[in-house]
């Protein structure tokens, strides 16, 4: 994966900031744009995992600080929610042209609602995903409820959302009073995915209802079984970014690649900021290695001796069944279950007994048809000849460079 940090103006001519993640090839099929939460930032937790998701799959994604918030320009108080949607048509046009234009637009809460309705002025959009969204852009003054009378009173108050402090000035409640989102919806005519927890304390799921009802075909309901509205759970915010992909792939066009060089059938890419959370391409195929939490990782993809294992397993399954069918034997089916450990052996070494290390594979077979004692034998002779099998035993040279 390749994160690059981008700045682009807003309509009024003030610096936005953001981060641009790219597939480990560098050659996204289409790009994304991420619309955080109210008050939030681009690096949220939850942003920071479904961009990579969506990365994983191949998809370039914008993530950016909406203006007066984390590293861009502009003060809060100053900004409405018409603001979030021209910076999100700001966004659109700097990857326009600079890459490519968006067709999906991913927004979180109030993000989500903002996304909608820049969906409707932003041509090259095909999908809009929203994640805990409000039916109406009204629904944030319950946040600032307290200090609502002293907003209409004096012009502005300070208020504290999130255990921080902003200040809120009338006309950002004057805005939010004139937006339609259930008009916008009903009009919008593109592709919807609303994603919803039924167990959201801060948007309720009856706004995910709203929303859908408004919208027309082609649209989408998921629920978020048992996540807060901030995605706090890494599995939570995983799972919503990976149900984006495979959904958002319907309603775009996505361009057929080749795999990686011939010479190179795998890649890694691990960025400083990612622990072990590694992006692999591997042939034509995205997906994440990382190691155990117990190992100080996110679990978010096997390790790297699980792979090798993996690759063992797969082989030596290929290897009978080739076999099996070639000799015309009934094999319904084989499972093949592999783990790695080192094992103490013992060695002399001039003279001397010591203890070493002995990297293991552990195989246990597994087969089910219609198979004498004598077939199963010559299966688990054949097992030993796979491929894998016999590259983890013979001399093996790796040869590095630096490119």
């Amino acid at each position: 994966m390749n994160i690059q940090k981008i700045n682009f103006t807003n309509s009024k001519g003030q610096q936005l900031v953001g981060r641009l993640e790219l597939p480990i090839n560098q050659h996204p099929h289409n790009f994304a744009i991420f619309a955080h939460c109210f008050t939030c930032s681009k690096n949220l937790s939850a942003v920071k995992n479904i961009s990579r998701e969506l990365t994983s799959n191949g998809f370039g994604v914008l993530r950016f600080d909406f203006t007066g918030l984390g590293e861009s320009d502009g003060e809060f108080e100053n900004t409405n929610f018409s603001g979030n949607v021209e910076d999100l048509i700001s966004a659109s046009e700097y990857l326009k042209q600079n890459y490519a234009a968006p067709t999906l637009l991913v927004g979180h809460s109030l993000g989500g609602a903002a996304s909608i309705f820049a969906a409707s002025l932003i041509e090259s959009v095909n999908a809009i995903a929203t994640i805990g969204s409000p039916s109406s852009p009204k629904h944030v003054k319950h946040l600032i409820n307290n200090s609502i009378d002293e907003i209409k009173t004096t012009g502005k108050a300070n208020v504290n959302i999130g255990g921080r402090p902003f200040t809120i000035k009338k006309q950002f409640l004057d805005d939010i009073e004139t937006k339609s989102l259930p008009e916008v919806a009903q009009n919008l005519r593109k592709a919807l995915l609303v994603m919803h927890s039924p167990q959201d304390r801060i948007v309720g799921i009856v706004n995910a209802e709203e929303i859908y009802v408004a919208a027309r075909h082609p649209k989408s309901f998921v629920s978020i079984d048992g996540a807060d509205h901030l995605l706090s759970k890494p599995e939570d915010s995983l799972y919503v970014g990976n149900v984006i992909a495979n959904w958002a792939k319907r309603y775009i066009s996505i361009p057929k690649t080749e795999a990686i060089s011939t010479s190179h059938q795998a890649v890694a890419s691990l960025d400083a900021e990612d622990g072990f959370t590694t992006q692999m391409k591997i042939g034509s195929h995205n997906m994440l290695a990382d190691e155990p939490v117990s190992f100080g990782g996110n679990n978010f993809g096997p390790s790297p001796y699980e792979l090798v294992s993996a690759g063992l397993s797969a082989c030596t399954a290929m290897t009978i069944q080739m076999y099996a069918k070639r000799k015309k034997w009934y094999l319904e089916n084989v499972e093949v279950h592999t783990s790695h450990t080192k094992v103490d052996s013992q060695i002399v070494e001039n003279g001397e007994n010591k203890t070493v290390k002995t990297d293991t594979f552990n195989r246990e077979i597994k087969l089910i048809g219609n198979l004498d004692d004598k077939q199963k034998e010559r299966i688990l002779t054949i097992a030993n000849k796979c491929p894998v099998h016999r590259t983890l035993h013979s001399d093996v040279q790796v040869v590095t460079k630096l490119v």
